[in-house]
């Protein structure tokens, strides 16, 4: 008996059975581009061990023109195709199947090559597409049929055809980017007339017993987008072109509405997948903000899908599936997602991994091996740095003693969820306490530890953490001055007009924390989709509702500052960091830049602009919180040198400057791999 009977439940494809209805969605991790075919199989290796039913890789580019960015990966030689199949051999040596991505950018394309139905810049693309001719068409369509014939022979199980997030074939359904009067554009007959022909060829070239999935856009999201009658057509061209499954795309790349980032609800858009249900007689697939088995359930028994997909789950856990199977859904490392070692690094030209398990995307290089000589290692601090040096370092047979003042585990993480929006952060810090207790860690809380109290053990690492910055505000002392350590942890009373002192990462989210009231979006569905302006695409075309984003009131009047006289914001997560800005925008917040602080009063704070200092004025706030940077906690470090002991620093206690669980989490994994 299991606790998942719909996901755990094969899915027969005629041809072929997938042995769950666990998809792993595709991801642009940049294996592919490093050519370390090795790696890349180990990768996929890895997710086939731990059970998912079918996975898809990253976009593969049909042509030169196609591809993301110049360079992006696809099967143009007999190579290319040699090497892929060092993939899917090592795949199927584990008993999985594997889809690739065929990705036809478009004029999402970082390549003045770029081609689209009309020559429409996008706005997050430094190119204006080429309007290709009816030539050109024809070329993109043998190109990605001939591409699709390459996977075949490359070993794949199936292709994805992407249709889906404003790429390539997306952009010739809708009139925002296919202003065309021939015969792929005008009616909408004639926008689609491009995906379906594509699918046929798709078929035509990989014969009848190959998975053909088609990734559906179902809710645009953007300004004159698909309407639902237009989806549920397209649907049923696709299906009857040839197309095995479809998978679900939601929103375009340019949408002004998160769709995977750690503030989105969970399952946030199986509504609009269960809208497809019964329309088409192919698997649907459903997708976005699906990080556990629970929740995979609770879609599948509710009809939304046939199937679910998870990617980013997958960088996090590669046993996943196996571990939901086996009864041992706690130990599941969670996908909290954040981003940060994943998109961030996508869209920054970096190779991919995760915030949570830095092995993903480095399973060859970074290794847990077992240890030789199991050693007794104490471990102060018990923030993302310590518990990651911790696991890893149990797991490899160390005896560890962790270490911490404080009376739960966590350190900032403690802070960060309490932050509307970063509700898994909960689930992160449950999985560490679980965690701990099964490798056997001792843990002592609520101890200061001097060098006498890790005397005798084999190594200490030192992972204190932070503190914070002293801005030196004159004034600074007064009763209505808090630091984000008592707002966050705290719970002090603020004021209902409050002056931010910093904008990094903490200060954006104490300001979302004081501008909060009520239930969070996050955790309210229909809350969030007012919040943010999502509609039903049955009755508003592209799913944006026309009143536009409808947030609740903030519960304060908040000014947020900061000395550097860039955009506030800059600094955070390159995939959502514009999220953070427009939440807070929408809350009424107001954002200042290139202040100094002169003083705080008994009527306010006091600041003025520029190096001359001119013209100074008081902003009106009853309390003034600071979240002014933070600094090294070296203090146990120096103590430890002083007394002649050995010690790895780690984690903020090491460096403090734009300090991310990120970072902290993959010292701590890295060091550990080497004690």
């Amino acid at each position: 008996m299991t606790a998942y009977p719909h996901l755990l439940r094969p899915l027969e494809l005629g041809h072929t059975t997938l042995r769950n209805r666990v998809l792993m969605g595709s991801m642009h991790t940049g294996l592919e581009e490093t050519r370390d075919w090795n790696r890349v199989a180990e990768f996929y290796a890895a997710r086939a061990r731990g059970g998912v039913g079918l996975m898809v890789t990253g976009g593969m580019a049909p042509n030169k023109e196609g591809g993301v960015f110049p360079g992006a990966a696809g099967l143009f030689t007999p190579e290319d195709i040699a090497n892929h199949r060092i993939v899917t051999d090592r795949v199927h040596a584990a008993e999985g199947k594997i889809a690739m991505q065929i990705l036809h950018a478009g004029r999402y394309a970082y390549s003045p090559d770029c081609v689209g139905p009309s020559a429409v810049k996008s706005p997050i693309s430094p190119f204006p597409p080429k309007e290709l001719d009816e030539e050109g068409i024809e070329k993109q369509i043998a190109d990605i049929a001939t591409a699709a014939a390459r996977a075949r022979e490359a070993g794949y199980d199936g292709v994805e055809v992407m249709g889906s997030e404003g790429y390539f074939l997306n952009q010739f359904l809708v009139t925002h980017t296919n202003r065309r009067e021939d015969r792929w554009g005008g009616s909408y007959e004639n926008r689609m007339r491009l995906p379906v022909e594509v699918v046929r060829r798709v078929r035509e070239a990989v014969g009848p017993d190959f998975i053909v999935i088609y990734r559906l856009s179902m809710i645009d999201l953007i300004p004159n987008g698909s309407s639902w009658e237009e989806v549920v057509q397209l649907a049923h061209a696709i299906e009857d072109a040839g197309a095995s499954i479809l998978n679900t795309g939601i929103g375009w790349h340019e949408a002004r509405i998160p769709t995977i980032a750690t503030s989105v609800p969970r399952k946030a858009f199986a509504w609009v997948t269960q809208k497809l249900m019964g329309e088409v007689s192919i698997p649907v697939i459903t997708s976005n903000r699906i990080n556990t088995p629970e929740v995979a359930e609770e879609v599948l028994a509710e009809g939304c899908a046939d199937m679910v997909s998870m990617a980013r789950p997958f960088l996090a856990d590669a046993d996943f599936v196996a571990k939901a199977a086996a009864g041992r859904s706690e130990t599941i490392a969670p996908c909290i997602a954040c981003n940060q070692a994943c998109l961030d690094h996508t869209f920054s030209g970096k190779l991919s991994s995760c915030l949570v398990n830095p092995r993903a995307c480095h399973e060859t290089e970074l290794t847990y091996a077992p240890a030789e000589t199991p050693r007794k290692i104490a471990i102060v601090g018990a923030g993302p740095a310590g518990l990651s040096t911790a696991l890893v370092a149990a797991e490899r047979g160390h005896a560890v003693t962790l270490f911490d003042r404080a009376d739960r585990i966590g350190g900032q993480l403690n802070m960060a969820r309490m932050v509307p929006g970063k509700e898994e952060f909960h689930g992160l810090v449950d999985w560490y306490e679980t965690m701990v207790a099964e490798r056997g860690i001792e843990l002592r809380l609520g101890t200061e530890v001097t060098p006498d109290t890790v005397a005798g053990y084999d190594a200490v690492v030192v992972a204190t953490g932070v503190l914070p910055r002293d801005p030196a505000i004159p004034g600074q002392d007064a009763e209505n001055v808090l630091s984000y350590i008592d707002v966050l942890r705290g719970g002090a009373e603020v004021g209902p007009r409050v002056a931010i002192v910093g904008a990094g990462g903490i200060g954006f989210d104490v300001a979302e924390y004081l501008a909060h009231q009520g239930e969070s979006p996050t955790e309210d569905p229909e809350l969030w989709q007012r919040e943010w302006g999502v509609a039903d695409p049955a009755e508003i075309r592209g799913g944006l509702a026309p009143e536009g984003p409808q947030p609740e009131a903030s519960a304060r009047q908040i000014t947020l500052l900061q000395r550097k006289s860039e955009k506030l914001g800059k600094r955070l997560g390159k995939t959502t960091g514009w999220i953070h800005r427009a939440s807070l925008q929408m809350k009424g917040v107001q954002m200042i830049g290139g202040v100094n602080y002169e003083a705080v009063t008994e009527e306010g704070l006091q600041i003025s602009r520029g190096e001359a200092r001119n013209d100074p004025e008081t902003l009106a706030v009853d309390t003034v919180v600071l979240c002014a940077g933070q600094v090294p906690d070296r203090s146990l470090a120096d103590a430890l040198s002083d007394a002649g002991m050995p010690v790895h620093v780690i984690g903020g206690a090491d460096v403090a400057a734009e300090l991310d669980a990120k970072r902290a989490i993959d010292q701590g994994a890295r060091l550990a791999a080497t004690l």
